[in-house]
């Protein structure tokens, strides 16, 4: 073989080798996608109804509470961060807003229950950022205060809301689209906006990708990880207030197990719990994924302990996906 025949040959490898990668790469940026289309259609035939408006407005509807948190959410693991705390923070501003809005004004009930929510991130982010406390063992312990607080603050016990006007965030309905859902595009759209067109957000990409890096290159890491965790309780917060609006009462146990939802959500999404890597778009997907399944279990009447089981497992999944992926593309 002589030295053209072997030139040609190291090329032609070298371009299969680099169309393999490729694909490789594209399944796993947009594999979610191509699982979101599989299980409309999947769903579409196991339930006849699935496709209803009516049906696609209630999961749509369904999603605006686990949809809002893991908006917020996916800012933080953007960072490389996790909050464990939105539980208990969504059931105490529940209770908060509840309990206001019959003795003061809706008004003063929704800016007081978003304050908890801005006070409760912005602890996260002192505790983690400058007193070093891991984020996971920083938000549990504060998630764990805050329901703490919600069952102190109720004694137990629900506020019930007498004021039908309170019913406009979790209820109400603009012309056909529930207003819930209407609040959860505005959410999506902006941090969506933000995450991507925007100097912050590219800085928080930076500081998710390496830390001391982007601080060496003049960038306020810790400012930028508390303005997520502030993000993060907001929108917890928001999420709280819709819930309560929606049943019309205030419930301290409402958040023990939506945390498990917020993060699969934002996993099934794409977002690396390394941090560096993420979209809202993706978010939204991923929750779509879960209400979709949800929605599909509950009409061919499968228990919520097997739905829990499936969410745990894809969640294992997602995970394993995203460490194969990474790792590949290291090498």
């Amino acid at each position: 073989m002589n030295k053209l025949s072997e030139e040609q040959n190291l090329t032609s490898s070298g371009k299969r080798s680099l169309n393999i990668s490729n694909i490789k790469n594209f399944g796993f940026r947009y594999g979610v996608v191509f699982a979101f289309f599989v299980l409309i259609i999947i769903s579409s035939i196991v339930y006849n109804g699935f496709l209803n408006p009516t049906n696609i407005l209630n999961m749509l509807s369904q999603l605006a509470i686990i949809g809002i948190m893991a908006a917020g959410m996916t800012y933080v693991m953007i960072t490389g961060g996790l909050d464990m705390s939105i539980g208990g923070l969504y059931a105490a501003t529940a209770v908060v807003a509840a309990s206001l809005v019959d003795n003061t004004s809706i008004f003063v009930a929704v800016i007081v229950g978003l304050s908890v929510g801005l006070i409760a991130g912005l602890l996260n982010g002192v505790l983690i950022t400058y007193l070093k406390v891991p984020p996971f063992v920083a938000t549990l312990g504060t998630g764990s205060i805050f329901t703490g607080f919600a069952l102190v603050y109720s004694k137990a016990q629900p506020f019930f809301v007498k004021d039908p006007a309170y019913k406009f965030f979790g209820s109400h309905y603009i012309g056909p689209i529930p207003v819930s859902v209407i609040i959860l595009a505005v959410i999506f759209i902006t941090l969506g906006t933000i995450l991507s067109y925007t100097l912050y957000g590219k800085a928080l990409y930076a500081v998710g990708g390496n830390s001391e890096a982007s601080r060496l290159a003049g960038l306020k890491t810790n400012r930028l990880v508390i303005s997520t965790y502030i993000i993060c309780g907001l929108c917890a917060s928001m999420s709280g207030i819709i819930l309560s609006s929606r049943l019309a009462q205030g419930q301290a146990n409402i958040g023990e197990s939506i945390v498990l939802d917020v993060i699969a959500a934002v996993v099934i999404g794409g977002t690396s719990l390394s941090g560096g890597q993420g979209a809202i778009w993706r978010t939204f997907i991923g929750g779509s994924i879960l209400i979709m399944i949800s929605n599909v279990f509950d009409s061919l009447s499968i228990s919520t302990y097997w739905q829990s089981i499936f969410k745990g497992a894809i969640i294992i999944v997602a995970v394993m996906i995203d460490f194969y992926g990474r790792s590949k593309i290291q090498k």
